[in-house]
Parts: structure tokens; C-alpha cells; sequence
């Protein structure tokens, strides 16, 4: 799959979580930093979408600690990302 169709499914998994909280917080730190991100970055994230949506909120929001697998720069610009754009 190429970069471009690779962002595209991978957009589409952050916007589309079930509930419009989870689509805010990961679709918004998709929106806020995935065009920059190298394939190794892709592969992060892609697997972080598989996680529980009620997980990666809590690792984002502080409320529980992040697991050692996820732990990195990735995440910590997950938990720093302090403003998304809501869609109208």
C-alpha cells in the first residue's frame, strides 16, 4: 500500500471509534500530525488503533499509565496534544 492510501485508512480508523470523544482526541492527534509521520510512525499508530479506545484515552488524558510498549515520542505528543479542531 502506498504512503498516500496508507494515510487515508489510517485517517478514516481515527475518525471513525465509536464514540465522538475518542474520535475528537485520536482522529484530532491524527489530524495534528500524521501527514509528517515516517513509516515506522505509521506502524506505531496503526497498531495503537487495535488498542481499546477507553485505554488510549486514559494513557492520553493521564488517568492511567501508559503500558512500556507504548511509551515513546509518539506518546508523548499524544498526551501533550492540548487542542484539536472539532469538524462542524
Amino acid at each position: 500500500m502506498d504512503q498516500e492510501a496508507r494515510l487515508k485508512r489510517l485517517k478514516f480508523r481515527a475518525w471513525h471509534r465509536g464514540t465522538r470523544e475518542a474520535d475528537y482526541m485520536i482522529g484530532g492527534f491524527f489530524d495534528a500530525y500524521g501527514q509528517g509521520w515516517s513509516p515506522a510512525e505509521m506502524d506505531w499508530f496503526e497498531a495503537l488503533l487495535e488498542e481499546q479506545d477507553v485505554d488510549i484515552m486514559g494513557w492520553g488524558l493521564g488517568s492511567i499509565p501508559v503500558p512500556t510498549q507504548w511509551q515513546g515520542p509518539m506518546m508523548d505528543a499524544f498526551c501533550k496534544l492540548d487542542f484539536i479542531r472539532i469538524p462542524k
